[in-house]
């Protein structure tokens, strides 16, 4: 790895911990206000209509911004006004099916809420679509610090508005506004990142083709992405009331911290320098990753030491009595994504070497365990009238057979990295049996102390 990639890759990496710090920080600070101006129920009546936003983007992913981070036409302006055309294009297709599907959705749960509020969120994917690929573009090019000031602007955009409107009308359209302001901000700024660049409607056969030939393994992978990492809501919500899905969501975004500082990395540093990478010796590629994971890995261990030991005070001392349910929770779902940190750290290496197709078997497998596994924990465990315990320790281990999966794909690109994750892991649990064994002694209990 040459000096200027290295100094690429650590500018990348700090300005993405940073900016992301930042960005959790102030989530969580409004967060916190926001917890004290609105009933738990609408966070999960949003959590919930967000599942389907969600859902609907990923099912149509077509692997817009990594086609334009891997691909080497990803400077050519038709390419881009091509990925560009198409990007328009799905978010008006996603605009309808949104429309089309909030009837059912409202009569399913039986709340009819969500026949207002699934049509106000769901023209977030319309005004996504008119985004500049210039944000995959600066992506591409590692420029990081432009793309974290950037993504700060538009997230404080959305959240003074959800603060003053809650502050002065404490409903659940307060978080349905910042939305849609934090999809405007985003859209209007993208077309100022690349000063003298625009996107025009623009199609190329040969362009297109390449897009979808690549797009085709993401398309599979992010649609079994939903099922995988929002099916749980979806179940929960027939399996909780919507208080508890409130109260269970506060815990799973807390818990996903240190997942989605891995995540933000993995996506937006490893995946670019990796690619760069891709056409070295496999050995050579596998040992520049070892080396570098390596850090990456301490330093997640360490974090998920401290979260797991000491979330259920965290949540003691951030919110209000309604949520202490969450402190629990918290523990269990932090210790549970160990495994997607190890996927994280590596899968991006198989996407350089333009073999997504692990991913998308992964995910495969993830979401067969949850659709499955979340009612099965929950009806056994309500035998002991603790059906919610059954559910989350689903929800927790779900990245256990991906990692597997992910894990022979490794292996069969000659990037087994198996040792690794067993050094790191002996780690993880030392370092946890010891502060859990020092708090303890010290009269403070066990993290889920609020089981018992």
């Amino acid at each position: 790895m040459s000096s200027s990639l290295k100094k690429q890759l650590l500018r990348g990496a700090i300005w993405t911990v940073g900016g992301y710090g930042t960005s959790q920080f102030l989530r969580l600070a409004s967060n916190l206000v926001l917890t004290r101006l609105l009933a738990p129920e609408f966070f999960g009546l949003m959590a919930l209509a967000n599942v389907f936003i969600i859902g609907l983007r990923l099912f149509s992913d077509v692997g817009i911004g990594p086609s334009i981070i891997q691909n080497k036409r990803g400077d050519d302006p038709v390419f881009l006004n091509t990925i560009w055309t198409i990007q328009v294009c799905r978010g008006i297709v996603l605009w309808v099916a949104c429309l089309i599907i909030t009837w059912p959705i409202a009569h399913f749960y039986n709340n009819p809420q969500l026949l207002w509020l699934m049509p106000v969120i769901g023209v977030i994917p319309l005004i996504e679509g008119f985004n500049s690929t210039a944000v995959w573009s600066l992506n591409r090019h590692m420029a990081f610090g432009k793309i974290m000031m950037f993504e700060l602007v538009v997230q404080l955009s959305g959240l003074i508005v959800m603060l003053v409107w809650a502050f002065f009308n404490r409903t659940i359209w307060s978080l349905a506004a910042g939305n849609v302001v934090m999809a405007l901000t985003k859209m209007i700024l993208s077309h100022w990142l690349i000063p003298g660049k625009s996107n025009r409607f623009t199609w190329e056969k040969e362009a297109a083709n390449s897009i979808f030939s690549f797009g085709k393994w993401i398309f599979i992978s992010t649609a079994l992405t939903f099922l995988a990492t929002q099916a749980d809501r979806l179940i929960l919500g027939k399996l909780f009331s919507f208080e508890l899905l409130g109260i269970y969501g506060v815990a799973f975004n807390l818990a996903y911290l240190p997942s989605q500082v891995i995540s933000a990395i993995s996506s937006k540093v490893l995946l670019p320098t990796f690619s760069q990478l891709a056409d070295l010796p496999r050995e050579t590629f596998r040992i520049k990753i070892w080396y570098n994971r390596q850090l990456i890995l301490v330093a997640a261990a360490l974090m998920l030491t401290v979260s797991t030991a000491f979330g259920d005070a965290a949540i003691f001392i951030l919110y209000d009595q309604r949520f202490y349910q969450a402190a629990w929770m918290l523990p269990i779902l932090t210790l549970g994504i160990w495994p997607a940190l190890l996927i994280d750290t590596v899968q991006q290496s198989l996407m350089a070497l333009g073999k997504p197709n692990y991913n998308a078997y992964s995910q495969l497998v993830k979401s067969i365990h949850v659709c499955i596994g979340i009612p099965l924990g929950f009806y056994l465990m309500q035998r002991w009238d603790n059906g919610p315990l059954g559910a989350v320790l689903v929800i927790a281990f779900n990245d256990i057979l991906p990692y597997f999966v992910i894990t022979y794909g490794l292996c069969r690109e000659g990037l087994s990295f198996i040792k690794q994750d067993l050094w790191a892991t002996a780690l993880l649990l030392t370092l946890l049996m010891w502060v859990i064994w020092a708090r303890y002694m010290l009269g403070f209990g066990y993290p889920i102390s609020g089981l018992f």
